[in-house]
């Protein structure tokens, strides 16, 4: 399945998904589907977990290891070959070998390159003799391929295509085979595979090193090749780590095999990557599962199967689609607030209420959609809710299916604090909590978020911190607790029993019993002002729908993964159609219709 972001234009230099299983490039979705689903999300798992799925497809399943590699490099030809439209023949390929099975994984690619008429220049780096097992079965093929084409042309005899092949193992060596940087429509990059554990060293980072002048050298010339692809990973890119630790071949493309690595998708390592694709090869999913894999990545089929169980049924109405609360505001700041109540709106909450301080309600009411409601609340002498709105605002909420609260609001005052915990702690309904509304629960404890508040399955807590607002309910300023974020989101998730959205370069989603989705969808233009907002509304309104439609089966966390991914869509067609750089956040909202129909067709059609 070709992932939505690439159909929305994904932004140079930013990874995308996909989905490229054995046999199809696709996979529909039922249009009669209505009942909850139970989606089988892509897992990311690490090196040793991928060694060992290897290890059992070989002995267990009775698969061939060297038919494995086969199948590798038979994902490879076929993502290539749909890069370059089918139309391979005559073009000129270097294909950069390790002397390891990522090195394997190329020279069968190149048999199957030069078959389909491709000029493959194979470099080993290292002999023959040094390689072992299916590898060197692959590069002992390739090497007499080689020779062949050698005598054929000494003979005078004509071939269909080139094959050479070369042994280099000096830094000298290289520099006689780095040819000038347009010389190929294609560079594949097979040095190293999952296994890499230290920096690159050596003639490999002379490689590196070429392979970035080159990517500079086409992109001052506005060019296209050569188009350079990873076969599994990035080499210099330790496969377990968000961070690169060393030199790395930046791609275009990468291949990679079962299920991502880390590596593969999380950032800063996976903007290494270009785009990715994920390639079945034949392995097992149920060794994967075995696996216990507990990070996920999200996928468009992720999305459609949400959307596809919410859908609007006939004869729904707008209490069918659920109703979301927003209290947001405060005198002066009034436009988050109006910029959250839309996004609900925009998402297909059949109802939209936004509370706010009676001295905000005139500027919002002038402000918002037209079919979104206002509601003023009892507030501060500086025009923030107060603590006095706490009875109205309960009854509000027992006529809601999600509350969401936070933006705008304004964390200065205690008693909009008291307002806000007390709110959170007397929920009886799924309650979304973004920008001021973390704020004032992080002021309200002198340790960051306050440890008698935790989530419940009956009344979920969504939390959506950018790293700033992460910081202070950690109760820290030390952003290296940072690094290693999936972990840190993990940790609190649990802890408190509630689901947390973490915002960054790549978003991810931590559930209460320790999985984590991490978002493929987005791009720098929405680290805009009100974008955070934005996907708050969204997420309530997804969540209200889900509560509506869904009632007993209604899960947030789906929910919340679909908003966070249609959202992230949005987002990407509103930068293909505007650009990263004007784009603004009320362009998400604009562009959440085409998102949703983009995944969901026949769903939307009356």
């Amino acid at each position: 399945m070709v992932g939505a972001a690439a159909k929305a234009g994904a932004a140079p230099g930013r990874p995308f998904f996909a989905c490229l299983p054995v046999k199809s490039l696709t996979k529909s979705i039922d249009p009669n589907i209505s009942c909850p689903y139970h989606p089988k999300v892509q897992p990311v798992i690490s090196a040793d977990q991928m060694r060992r799925v290897d290890r059992l497809t070989t002995r267990d399943y009775q698969t061939p290891s060297l038919l494995l590699m086969q199948a590798a490099a038979g994902a490879c030809f076929r993502a290539i070959d749909a890069h370059f439209c089918g139309a391979l023949a005559g073009r000129k390929a270097q294909i950069l070998c390790g002397p390891g099975n990522n090195g394997g994984d190329g020279a069968a690619l190149a048999q199957q390159l030069s078959r389909a008429g491709v000029r493959v220049d194979v470099v080993l780096f290292g002999t023959v003799p040094d390689t072992t097992g299916d590898a060197r079965t692959n590069f002992e093929i390739v090497q007499r391929l080689a020779s062949f084409e050698a005598g054929s042309s000494t003979a005078g005899r004509h071939s269909l295509s080139g094959l050479s092949f070369v042994e280099c193992s000096t830094i000298s060596a290289w520099e006689g085979l780095a040819l000038p940087r347009h010389a190929y429509d294609l560079v594949v990059d097979a040095l190293f595979g999952t296994g890499l554990s230290r920096p690159l060293e050596g003639v490999f980072v002379q490689v590196v090193q070429h392979l970035a002048l080159t990517r500079s050298a086409r992109e001052k010339s506005a060019g296209v090749r050569p188009f350079i692809i990873s076969i599994d990973i990035p080499s210099g890119l330790n496969a377990d780590s968000p961070k690169p630790i060393g030199a790395t071949v930046q791609s275009d493309m990468t291949i990679t095999f079962t299920a991502p690595k880390p590596a593969n998708v999380l950032p800063p390592a996976a903007h290494m990557n270009g785009q990715l694709i994920i390639a079945n090869i034949g392995s097992p999913s149920a060794l994967v599962e075995a696996a216990s894999p507990n990070l996920f990545v999200t996928e468009e089929r992720d999305a459609c199967e949400w959307l596809v169980s919410t859908r609007y049924a006939h004869g729904s109405f707008k209490n069918s689609h659920g109703h979301a609360l927003i209290v947001a505001g405060s005198r002066g700041y009034t436009g988050a607030a109006v910029l959250c109540g839309n996004a609900a709106m925009s998402s297909g909450a059949g109802l939209v209420t936004i509370a706010t301080p009676a001295s905000a309600q005139a500027s919002i009411a002038a402000a918002v959609m037209p079919e979104v409601m206002t509601a003023a609340l009892a507030e501060t002498d500086r025009g923030a809710v107060s603590d006095q709105a706490l009875g109205h605002t309960m009854k509000l909420a027992s006529k809601a299916a999600v509350v969401a609260i936070g933006p705008g609001l304004s964390a200065e005052d205690e008693r909009t604090r008291q307002f806000v915990y007390s709110l959170v702690k007397r929920r009886v309904t799924p309650v979304v909590i973004d920008a001021d509304g973390l704020n004032c629960l992080a002021k309200y404890s002198s340790k960051g978020w306050p440890v008698d508040l935790h989530g419940s399955k009956e009344a979920p807590l969504i939390l959506t911190p950018h790293p700033g607002e992460m910081l202070r309910l950690l109760g820290t300023t030390d952003r290296s607790i940072l690094d290693d974020f999936v972990s840190v989101a993990r940790s609190f998730a649990t802890e408190y029993n509630l689901i947390l959205v973490l915002k960054g370069i790549r978003a991810v989603v931590a559930a209460p019993d320790g999985r984590v989705f991490i978002n493929s969808t987005g791009n720098a233009g929405l680290g805009t002002a009100g974008s955070g907002d934005t996907l708050t509304g969204i997420i309530a309104g997804f969540i209200a729908q889900s509560v509506a439609s869904l009632t007993v089966d209604a899960d947030a966390l789906l929910a919340t993964v679909a908003a966070l991914y249609i959202g992230g869509l949005a987002g990407d067609m509103a930068a293909r159609e505007l650009g990263m750089r004007t784009m603004v956040a009320s362009d998400i909202r604009k562009h959440l219709s085409d998102a949703v129909r983009s995944l969901d067709p026949t769903g939307e059609h009356p």
